[in-house]
């Protein structure tokens, strides 16, 4: 019986591409091939974690998406996003090249658009499966992708040992964050994010957001709510702060 439900069981494994390659390629020592000398050591990190994850879930299905190399709309929106990050190593480049052959050759689809991010691709499969019953798992190094999660989609971020992977449910992330999933969006809003140079409103922390969010549930709930906010520099900090927000 437990061998019929296992293979009933439909399961898309949705995997972050360049946020497992990047994660490796800092994550790792540096790691060659004896035979050409090409560094390889965010390929052998990618490949550790995909089959470690693989092999314990078990995915009827699975597909990769991928960055497209040119500006996101985010850009367009927003001057400074990701201003702040160096360009990326020749090293790391290759590596990124090599992970698409490594795809292929598992006969893993591959998805990338011009003007959106491997996020927003992934976010878009996981609802589409979630609306045909499937029930889905990203596999990501972003936490970015943990406002994605709800019933039917859950998101794992490779730990400490980087090929361990912990798993977050809705349950998981509130304790984390102290937000639901939905939330994550206005908590980051608040809080900043200094990966992709998002400023936030200064002064709020994690604590104080979740604070405020478990309040006032949303941003447009607590500006509107302004006044009532305490302690008066908070008050002030979200006024000055708020189109920025």
């Amino acid at each position: 019986m437990a061998t019929m439900c296992s293979q009933q069981r439909r399961l898309l494994l949705l995997v972050d591409g360049n946020a497992l390659v990047h994660r490796a390629f800092h994550a790792l020592p540096p790691l060659t091939t004896s035979r050409t000398g090409e560094m390889v050591n965010a390929v052998f990190g990618f490949a550790n974690t995909l089959f470690k994850v693989s092999g314990s879930l078990k995915p009827s299905h699975w597909a990769i998406a991928f960055d497209f190399p040119a500006p996101t709309f985010r850009h367009e929106l927003f001057d400074e996003y990701k201003a702040q990050r160096p360009p990326t190593p020749e090293e790391l480049k290759s590596q990124i090249s090599r992970v698409h052959e490594l795809a292929g050759a598992l006969g893993i689809p591959s998805f990338e658009l011009r003007g959106y991010e491997a996020d927003d691709v992934l976010g878009t499969l996981a609802r589409m499966a979630d609306d045909a019953g499937v029930e889905a798992a990203i596999l990501s190094g972003d936490r970015d992708l943990l406002q994605l999660v709800r019933p039917g989609v859950s998101v794992l971020l490779p730990g400490r040992n980087f090929s361990d992977a912990v798993t977050y449910n809705e349950e998981a992330v509130e304790a984390r964050f102290g937000v639901s999933p939905r939330q994550l969006t206005a908590f980051k809003a608040l809080v900043g994010d200094p990966s992709d140079n998002i400023p936030g409103v200064a002064g709020v922390g994690e604590k104080t957001a979740a604070r405020l969010l478990q309040q006032y549930e949303n941003l447009d709930s607590l500006f509107e709510h302004l006044p009532e906010v305490t302690p008066t520099k908070l008050q002030a900090a979200l006024a000055t702060s708020r189109e920025q927000a």
